[in-house]
């Protein structure tokens, strides 16, 4: 005698919601995840930063320098299971231009670069985590 219990729960990634049944119960035509939904990072804080190091092999943000053209925006996505932040400036006192606050794991954060020039970038939580956006 067994028993059958359907699982069904939510999860949450970066202000999306899944939904997650029994795989006996659904009908593999109802399940369709657009790639539309999901915003492909350009900036990625992998796993393991918010340890010293990652800035001697320049990996701390990936890719640490990344060039756009006016008027375009750069997403950030947090990978790592620490809070980070991406801030304007040089630690210890940011510029005041961003600032994404503390990104939770697996949270991005976008902003819009509206003017040519160089951005600089830390994380207020991790001070050797630094990068750059230029924007030409």
């Amino acid at each position: 005698m067994g028993v059958s219990i359907p699982i069904i729960g939510l999860i949450y990634y970066s202000g999306m919601i899944f939904e997650i049944s029994n795989p006996e119960e659904t009908n593999p035509e109802e399940i369709n995840l657009q790639n539309d939904f999901v915003i492909a990072p350009d900036v990625v804080i992998p796993m393991k930063v918010s340890r010293p190091g990652c800035d001697i092999e320049d990996i701390c943000y990936i890719p640490s320098t990344i060039v756009v053209e006016k008027g375009k925006s750069v997403t950030w996505l947090n990978e790592d299971s620490s809070f980070h932040s991406v801030t304007s400036g040089f630690y210890p006192e940011p510029s005041g231009l961003f600032d994404s606050g503390h990104l939770d794991p697996y949270e991005s954060y976008t902003l819009s670069f509206d003017d040519l020039g160089t951005y600089d970038y830390f994380c207020t939580l991790h001070p050797w985590m630094k990068a750059q956006v230029i924007v030409e």
